[in-house]
């Protein structure tokens, strides 16, 4: 079994001409059978990465993959952390790296190895000894095999969402962080965002008393920058939406509710059941542009996934989660981010609200509670990180999170089984579709440690201890990407 299992690890990263930053994910998300749960028992966990603590950096060197849409922001962001040194720039478009070299010289830090010009680039990187984290942020299909490539190349990996695309990559990742005792963080920045940070903290503390149900979503209208000739490389994000049907984006709303209902640390999921609407617009807004360029002509076809899809799960202590995502109608953006508990219960769209006895608190009674729960990580950083953005500033207290837990030892408030977790959703649900919405058995990426594994302390205890550069500039949080 290991034998194998090292075979096809070797074989899908070094034998299969893997793409470079940039380049467009397809066919491997769009079988159901390499989505589906291996056969035959799962391996026995080899080291439980939950709560590991890896060896402290007394300076966190990192190297960036990636350098389109979401790099130069993460490059930026980093280098007002004290304690960080940006060693690689890697993207297989040269100006790309080029561009991110100036903004470095422009905040009078040095010019980091240049990795570009070459669809194995970022493999050379990762074979870098003097890089301790790599930093993801390509193409969904690129996540896994970069990360765990980095992994068996003795680094960190922290990747962009979602971790991985098949169950099959889920299960890499966790067999490769275990074995190699190496940490895989997922980037769920909206887990460091203000509202979800507060209402995790009264969970922790017991206001809302047993968590019964939460809801989570991705409701934003990508349809402009999916149909984006010059956006994201190849039209990659826009291929992805053509060939797969489920909830291929369930983790901005997802990760804050598991870490509320501790799930993968007393709690894990059981199954799930995923129904999808039929597409009323990207095909036909597809049409429409190929008759007048005919550069859209391979995408004006019908078979876009479901303008909208509803998950819904029901884990081992009989709670439930709706996930929904829908990123191709005209509807304000939304992650939902709801939680009904015995005692009381919290939303945070149109309007962040908490309610006990039927009836939402006032504005008074909410400052009272902010007051009270706001935990310390916000204290900390918060106030800094709406200066530094990355929407609105989640994204910097999420690095500046990660860096600390690297420098002082910690172990990370999201760890590879999160990210699986949390990612395997999408293939569960494109099978749950595709099957007329029967429930799909959810793995336990744990292996039964869940029973036993403790949740990550919200306190900053053997932590914070990382300062924030001067601000010789601040972001203008206007020119931040939307999520």
């Amino acid at each position: 079994m290991a034998t194998n299992r090292r075979d096809f690890l070797r074989n899908t990263i070094l034998g299969t001409g893997m793409l470079a930053t940039g380049i467009a994910s397809h066919a491997s998300s769009t079988n159901l059978e390499a989505t589906a749960e291996r056969k035959g028992k799962h391996p026995k966990q080899q080291f439980n990465m939950s709560g590991y603590a890896a060896p402290k950096l007394d300076k966190v060197r990192i190297g960036f993959i990636g350098l389109g849409q979401r790099g130069p922001g993460a490059v930026e962001r980093m280098s007002f952390i004290e304690g960080v040194e940006i060693v690689g720039l890697c993207d297989q478009y040269d100006d790309r790296v080029e561009e991110c070299q100036k903004a470095l010289e422009k905040k009078g830090l040095p010019r980091a190895k240049s990795y570009s010009g070459s669809k194995e680039a970022w493999k050379q990187m990762c074979e870098n000894p003097d890089i301790d984290l790599i930093y993801i942020t390509t193409p969904w299909s690129w996540h896994t095999p970069m990360a765990v490539y980095a992994m068996e190349h003795g680094k960190h990996a922290a990747t962009e969402v979602p971790a991985a695309v098949t169950i099959e990559e889920c299960w890499q990742l966790v067999e490769t962080s275990e074995r190699t005792r190496k940490h895989c963080m997922m980037l769920g920045n909206c887990c460091y965002d203000f509202f979800e940070l507060l209402t995790l903290n009264m969970a922790r503390q017991g206001f809302f008393g047993e968590i019964i149900h939460g809801e989570g979503a991705y409701i934003h209208d990508l349809r402009s920058h999916n149909f984006d000739k010059n956006g994201y490389a190849e039209m990659w994000r826009l291929k992805e939406n053509q060939h797969r049907n489920g909830n291929l984006y369930p983790t901005h709303g997802l990760g804050p509710i598991c870490q509320v209902m501790n799930i993968n640390c007393g709690d894990r999921m059981e199954y799930l059941t995923s129904t999808s609407s039929n597409d009323f617009l990207m095909a036909a807004m597809a049409k429409e542009l190929a008759s007048k360029d005919s550069f859209f002509s391979e995408f004006a076809t019908n078979g876009y996934r479901g303008n909208m899809n509803t998950t819904t799960i029901r884990t081992a202590k009989g709670r439930t989660i709706m996930i929904q995502h829908d990123v191709t109608s005209p509807r304000v953006y939304s992650r939902l981010h709801l939680i009904s508990g015995t005692k009381g219960m919290a939303s945070k769209y149109p309007d962040p609200r908490v309610a006990t006895s039927h009836e939402w608190f006032n504005p008074e009674e909410m400052k009272d509670l902010e007051e009270k729960y706001t935990p310390e990580i916000v204290k900390r950083i918060g106030e800094m990180a709406k200066k530094v953005g990355g929407h609105g500033g989640m994204d910097f207290m999420m690095d500046w999170r990660l860096i600390d837990c690297l420098r002082n030892g910690l172990p990370l408030d999201q760890n590879v089984y999160d990210a699986a977790l949390w990612s395997s959703i999408a293939p569960l649900s494109e099978k749950s579709v595709a099957n007329r919405s029967n429930s799909v058995d959810v793995p336990d990426f744990t292996n039964g440690s869940w029973k036993t594994n403790a949740p990550v302390e919200l306190t900053l205890k053997g932590g914070g201890t990382t300062g924030v550069k001067a601000l010789k500039k601040i972001v203008d949080s206007d020119k931040q990407l939307g999520i």
